[in-house]
């Protein structure tokens, strides 16, 4: 594990065993949200392993971790980008209910995940806009994301990133980095809207 994501791309934990992270919710999600986030679930046939969730974007098309892109009917599955780790598909769900922002440093932000029928969220704080990961492939290109310190983790990964006080979406979770140094916070890891949106764009032109 590197040190710091000051000094150099990191390798980013995008699965593991199943384990739970934030608090579980108080009460329902917010009408959007609940409508803009769809629970996705690991095929029985695959070793036990966490969900993950994905992101209405509008017009029929939602966004997930590529990570997580099995657990997407195939038939629906529009494509995977070359560089990051995001995947769309086609959905029911027409309405773009979330607005949508840029992340801000210093920016309290909620993410959510579930476990079982269970809805978890996660707060944090903003701590890096420009973060380099490794890229994800030889040839690809270095990822750039932002980074929020936060008790999110295994389950978060294609889910969505909200500001705390606006409610608008800022982002996409993929990936975490827990800290060498003992007590210190995880740093969890997400593509802001525009990049989702570009990668959308060549996704649909191929």
């Amino acid at each position: 594990m590197v040190r710091s994501i000051w000094l150099g791309c990191l390798a980013l934990l995008l699965a593991g065993c199943v384990t739970k992270s934030g608090a579980p919710l108080d009460g329902a999600l917010a009408p959007d949200v609940a409508y803009a986030y769809i629970p996705l679930k690991q095929p029985a046939t695959l070793l036990p392993e966490n969900d993950a969730g994905a992101v209405v974007l509008g017009g029929g098309i939602a966004v997930t971790a590529a990570h997580a892109a099995d657990m997407v009917r195939r038939q629906d599955l529009i494509g995977v980008s070359h560089d990051y780790d995001l995947a769309f598909f086609r959905t029911d769900r027409i309405r773009a209910v979330l607005p949508m922002d840029v992340p801000r440093l210093g920016q309290k932000i909620v993410a959510y995940a579930h476990y079982g029928d269970r809805t978890y969220h996660a707060e944090g704080i903003v701590k890096a806009l420009e973060a380099p990961v490794l890229p994800r492939c030889a040839g690809c290109a270095t990822q750039a994301a932002f980074a929020f310190e936060g008790n999110a983790g295994p389950g978060y990964s294609g889910g969505p990133v909200l500001d705390v006080e606006s409610g608008k979406l800022i982002g996409i979770v993929f990936g975490y980095v827990d800290p060498e140094q003992k007590g210190a916070p995880r740093l969890i890891y997400a593509y802001p809207m525009s990049r989702v949106w570009d990668e959308l764009k060549k996704a649909q032109e191929k």
